[in-house]
Order: C-alpha cells, then sequence, then structure tokens
C-alpha cells in the first residue's frame, strides 16, 4: 500500500511540473509516507506538500489542496484529506484492505517477504568464539541476534552466508593446550603446577580423558584423534580444539543456529593473506616503521591515534589479521557485511575500518556494518545466576537452553536492541502467563488453530473466499485496529531488514496478538451464521499466518496446542 501511495503522489508531483504549478526542474523530494499516531488521521499519510512549498513559492496546504487534485484516480484510496500544517491523510477503501488480507492467504508462508535485496550478496559474521570453552549467554545473544539478522535479510531477498570466525590462532589456544595438558597428567585447578592462566571447568577434564582414551571427533568433514600421549602439547592442542569446536557446534544446534562457512584464523597466515594485506598497506604509503615496529597510518582515516600492525619482535598485533579477514568478505563479493560483537570490541571498529580504507581497494567507508550487544545477566528466585559447574566460570547457553527452553531463550535474547543491557529471568521466561510475551504469542498462534478444530468439532464450514467476499466492519474500532495491525507485516519486515534490527519483528508479534486477543474478546468466531463466520475467521487465519511467518524470522516454534 505504501508503495501505491508513493506512485500516486509521486505522478500527482509530476502532473504539477507539466502544469507549471511546481518549476519544471525541480526535483521531486525524499517525501514519506507513514502511518498516522492516531486512526482518526487516516491510514497513511505524506509531507510532500511541506517540502514542496518553499521552492514552489507558496504555502504548505495550498500545494496540499494542488497535489491532491492531481492524484490519479485510484480504487485503492477511499477518502483523501488535508489536516494541520500541509499533511495529506489517506483512508484507504475497505476493498484495498480485504484485498491486502487476501494476499496474505494466497501467500502463506511467503507473506511478507519482498525483493529489494535481490541479486545481491550478504555476508553475516556472528559468534566468533574462541574454540575454548562452552559458549556463554553472551554467544547465545550474539547467536540469536546474528541467526535474526540473516533471516530478515534473506526475508528482503538478500543472498546471506552466515560465517563463523575461529580464532584457532594466539594465547589464548595455548591456555588451552596447556590445561588440558596438566588435566592429562593428573593435576587439578588447586594444585601446583597448574598453569596461571590455566581454564578451571570441568569440561577441561572431559576434553583431557576424551585425549587419553584415543577418542576420534569430527569437525567439518575431518578427523582428530586423541594420541594418548600427555607430553604431546601439540597433538593435545589440535585435539581439545577440535573437540571443543564440536562442542560449540552441538550447542548452537540445539538452539537452532548453523553456518554455511566456518573461517579459520590460522588459514590467513597459511595462505599468507596477512603478509599480503601488510605489502598493499605498505603499497599505498598508509605505513611507516617507528621503533623497530610498522605501524598504520589509521589518523588519516578517522581514528583517534595511529595503530601498530607489527611489533619489532615480528609478530602481528590482532587487529591486522581482522583487515585481512574482512577484506576476504570483500573479495568473497559481501556487498552488505554484517559483524556481530560484544560491545567489549567497541575499541577495534575504527582502525578495522582504517586498514580497509588504506587498502584502496574500492571498499566503501562505514563497510563492514557492526552490530555490538551489550551483556546479559541471568536470574532465577531472584538473584544472578554466575557459575556453571561446567564452565566454572560463567553460565553457560546450554544451561540456559536446559532450563528455560529454546523458544524463550531465543525470545529473550532477540527482544530487545542489541544495544541494551539485557537481565534474563529464568522464572519468567519460563511461566506459562499471559505476562510472558513468548508465551502470549504462541499461545494466539495456538489459539487460531483451536479454532479450525473446533469448527471440525462443530461440523462447521469455513469459505475463505466467502470471507474476503465480506465487507469489512472498519467501524468496529478492534477490526480496524487488528485489520491496520495485520497488514503493517511487511514494513516492518522491510525495515528490520534495512535497519539490522530484527527485535523489531518480536515487538511486533506481540502487538499484533495483543490486538488479536482484544477482537478475539469482542468477537464470537463459530456462529452459525455463514457469512459472518467466515468473515471473522478469515481475519483469524491471516493473523494465524502472519505470527508464523514472523516467529520463523525469529526462529521460534509456532505451535498449534499449548
Amino acid at each position: 500500500m505504501k508503495a501505491t501511495l508513493r506512485a500516486l503522489v509521486a505522478q500527482a508531483i509530476d502532473a504539477l511540473r507539466a502544469a507549471g504549478t511546481l518549476p519544471a526542474d525541480l526535483a521531486t523530494p525524499e517525501f514519506v509516507i507513514e502511518r498516522p499516531k492516531s486512526h482518526a488521521q487516516g491510514d497513511f499519510s505524506t509531507n510532500a506538500a511541506m517540502l514542496l512549498a518553499k521552492p514552489a513559492k507558496s504555502n504548505p496546504r495550498a500545494i496540499a489542496q494542488a497535489l491532491v487534485d492531481a492524484l490519479p484516480a485510484s480504487a485503492e484510496v477511499g477518502r483523501i484529506e488535508i489536516a494541520g500544517p500541509g499533511f495529506i491523510n489517506f483512508h484507504v477503501a475497505e476493498g484495498a484492505w480485504r484485498e491486502r488480507i487476501g494476499e496474505v492467504l494466497a501467500k502463506g508462508a511467503a507473506y511478507g517477504r519482498n525483493a529489494t535485496g535481490k541479486g545481491h550478496r550478504a555476508g553475516v559474521e556472528f559468534v566468533s568464539a574462541n574454540p575454548t570453552g562452552p559458549l556463554h549467554v553472551g554467544h547465545g545473544r550474539a547467536a540469536v541476534i546474528g541467526d535474526c539478522i540473516a533471516r530478515v535479510l534473506d526475508a528482503n531477498g538478500w543472498d546471506v552466508t552466515r560465517e563463523f570466525y575461529y580464532n584457532d590462532a594466539g594465547a589464548q589456544i595455548n591456555n588451552l593446550a596447556i590445561s588440558v595438558q596438566a588435566r592429562a597428567q593428573g593435576k587439578g585447578p588447586d594444585d601446583a603446577g597448574w598453569p596461571e592462566d590455566g581454564y578451571r571447568g570441568d569440561y577441561i577434564k572431559d576434553v583431557a580423558r576424551a585425549y587419553l582414551d584415543g577418542a576420534s571427533v569430527e569437525v567439518d568433514g575431518h578427523v582428530v584423534t586423541g594420541a594418548k600421549d600427555a607430553d604431546d602439547l601439540d597433538a593435545i592442542r589440535r585435539f581439545a580444539v577440535a573437540y571443543l569446536r564440536r562442542e560449540q557446534n552441538l550447542d548452537l544446534e540445539a538452539f537452532g543456529v548453523s553456518f554455511d562457512v566456518y573461517f579459520l584464523e590460522s588459514s590467513l597466515y597459511t595462505d599468507g593473506k596477512v603478509e599480503e594485506t601488510v605489502r598493499e598497506l605498505v603499497k599505498h604509503g598508509h605505513t611507516y616503521e617507528e621503533g623497530g615496529a610498522l605501524w598504520l597510518r589509521s589518523t588519516d582515516f578517522g581514528d583517534d591515534k595511529d595503530r601498530v600492525m607489527r611489533k619489532s619482535d615480528g609478530t602481528y598485533t590482532y587487529f591486522l589479521p581482522d583487515v585481512a579477514y574482512h577484506l576476504s568478505k570483500w573479495q568473497r563479493g559481501y556487498e552488505r557485511a554484517v559483524t556481530e560483537l560484544g560491545a567489549d570490541h567497541h575499541g577495534s571498529l575504527a582502525r578495522v575500518r582504517a586498514g580497509l580504507q588504506a587498502l584502496d581497494c574500492g571498499i566503501p567507508e562505514g563497510w563492514p556494518e557492526y552490530m555490538l550487544h551489550q551483556m546479559v545477566t541471568v536470574m532465577r528466585s531472584g538473584e544472578e545466576v554466575k557459575l556453571s559447574k561446567r564452565a566454572g566460570s560463567y553460565v553457560t547457553l546450554r544451561d540456559l537452553i536446559d532450563e528455560a527452553g529454546r523458544d524463550a531463550t531465543r525470545w529473550f535474547l532477540i527482544a530487545r536492541k542489541p544495544d541494551s543491557q539485557l537481565t534474563f529471568d529464568i522464572d519468567f521466561a519460563r511461566s506459562q502467563s499471559l505476562d510472558n510475551p513468548v508465551y502470549y504469542v504462541q499461545v494466539s498462534h495456538a489459539r487460531m488453530c483451536g479454532l479450525v478444530r473446533q469448527l471440525k468439532e462443530r461440523g462447521l464450514g469455513y469459505d475463505p473466499a466467502n470471507g474476503l467476499a465480506q465487507p469489512l466492519d472498519l467501524d468496529d474500532a478492534p477490526a480496524r485496529e487488528l485489520v491496520a495491525t495485520l497488514l503493517r507485516y511487511g514494513d516492518v519486515v522491510e525495515t528490520a531488514g534495512r535497519d539490522l534490527e530484527p527485535h523489531q519483528i518480536a515487538v511486533y508479534l506481540l502487538e499484533l496478538a495483543q490486538t488479536f486477543q482484544t477482537y478475539y474478546n469482542d468477537h464470537q468466531f463459530l456462529v452459525d451464521d455463514a457469512n459472518t463466520r467466515d468473515a471473522r475467521l478469515v481475519l483469524a487465519m491471516a493473523t494465524r499466518q502472519v505470527l508464523a511467518n514472523g516467529l520463523e524470522l525469529l526462529g521460534v516454534s509456532a505451535p498449534e496446542v499449548m
């Protein structure tokens, strides 16, 4: 409907240019078609007249009237009004609403999807946890945010690749290896000789036991077998990384998250990508040497200070492989690259973007797009939960899934903007209460499925075509509110994809469920009159479809019975 109204207003502007009311060379302004705060002001409104008034040397209301007079006739527009300083308010024709509801039923699972990103590639990198232990709830928040971003981009027509970046090199991996070795040698975290920076969770003992038993672990088509030798640190490192990568994959599988690409940091070195990036940066003149170190002149690209790339001992600082990695994304054709990270990574963003700009290879400013999430506090029985016996120092994602269930865990981790602090109350998430938003939305879907079952039990018929042929009772406030909310879904999907804000889907679904409940409370559905029954069931079935479609974008189930 927005697209229809935008086209009508644009045609009216063309007509006013041709008539001389507007300058012939006046560019069409970036006017908006939006929903007014009150239904009394119409279904849609535009600010076009106020943007055109100054160049037309006229007042906005006069231009608004000229636009209204020049608007092409449309069966989809019922009434047009001019309000306030020059807003044009549109009341959609009742028949147009019925046509849109018919689209919901006709398109089914495809309703709400669009082709705005068709022909374009996007890469979404998320989680990217070091393979040094079980995933914690922060990783869980990253997982659901990244997964839902990928889902909404896909719903907007983008060709999406989900990517996991493994930091499988560096000090933390070495700490993992020596921790497992210490366990394999019979030491515990409280014993003398335990590594100072060793990992203390019980999972280290599990890894060591599997290694000594000669267990085999398969990850990404490669099998790694425990060598049983407690003195072979390299063998322990390979096994421990493979073991924990598999464990993380199982955690993510339980969470409904999968990836298309697993990218190893170590491959940037073995494939020469880090050295290639350094050569390119030097070649383009954005580096200098000082104190035996190689520096990137990142202040030329908006960073607050220049950054060391290669230290005086010949090793690279951590941001350089990040630059090389993101360069590989550009080379792989990601027009839109999204990197989801914890807020503690904020300091690295400017330097990575500076490094990419310094390569002078056509990467646009502001690429990649970063999505940063804040920490999660887990509560149970009014007290913060801080530790997991298995992990030793934090609450694991698996703990949360086991206690709250996958659906509730995904909902509560995605339902707020990522940059907001999040308190996850396990008791509330598990509660079968209408105050629990995910339960409320799922119950609403199940209630509509129940209507279908009751139809059969009572021997009543349902004819969608007849229901769509009935006039909508738009004078009934709950009905009008339900129709307006129901048909806003496509706009929400498009906005969520454009702004990378999948939490908008959760906010919308709760609003739709609440709006339907108000309508449900005021109307009987399984009435004897077939016309009334079909008309009301059409609204219920369309709402059920949109709830199911939206829940799919969140990776949350749409149960038929609860």
